[in-house]
């Protein structure tokens, strides 16, 4: 029987998650980034999202197939109860349910942290072609996200334009007239 696991990544995890995000990269428009970035880089990535917020790997028998993180959503003290969410997963792991498994757990941290308002910035096209579809736009729907807003024409990759979209899931009450906990404190 198949064992899964999701636990906090750390830097030894780099080097397969950035093997997980290169094909995203090099072969489809989910990553509107053009060159793979250096294991160095990626490396800083982690360093640099884990100091306010969780990122979590998921493993099925000791193999890391996927991961989900968090980050600041625009970076001012206003927003600090908002966050941007990420996930990749190993191109032939999609569709088995460990992004839903990845997506409720960082949730679940997140609403610990204070966090009220869940977002994800999504790749979208016009017309769906052999470089990107609607499936990361359908996953998030399918968890409860809205789409909020539309960015036309806004990302340029293999001789194509594509939209962006930014969609929304709320996680927490939003009350007025009190002081709130800072989510993500150390800010």
């Amino acid at each position: 029987m198949c064992s899964v696991t999701i636990r906090d990544a750390s830097e030894r995890d780099a080097e397969r998650m950035l093997e997980i995000y290169a094909y995203y990269v090099e072969e489809t428009a989910i990553s509107f980034e053009y060159e793979v970035p250096t294991l160095a880089e990626f490396k800083e990535r982690i360093r640099d999202k884990t100091r306010r917020y969780p990122w979590l790997v998921c493993e099925r028998d000791g193999r890391v197939l996927g991961y989900a993180y968090a980050g600041p959503f625009i970076g001012r003290a206003a927003y600090d109860w908002s966050c941007e969410l990420t996930i990749y997963l190993d191109h032939g792991a999609v569709k088995s349910g460990l992004g839903r498994m990845l997506y409720e757990a960082l949730e679940e941290r997140l609403r610990k942290l204070g966090i009220l308002n869940l977002y994800a910035c999504i790749g979208y096209p016009e017309t769906e072609d052999a470089y990107l579809n609607s499936n990361s736009a359908e996953f998030h729907a399918h968890l409860g996200f809205e789409t909020v807003g539309v960015f036309h024409n806004c990302g340029y990759k293999f001789g194509r334009w594509y939209h962006m979209i930014w969609m929304e899931k709320i996680i927490g009450e939003h009350r007025q007239g009190e002081a709130l906990a800072r989510a993500c404190p150390d800010r």
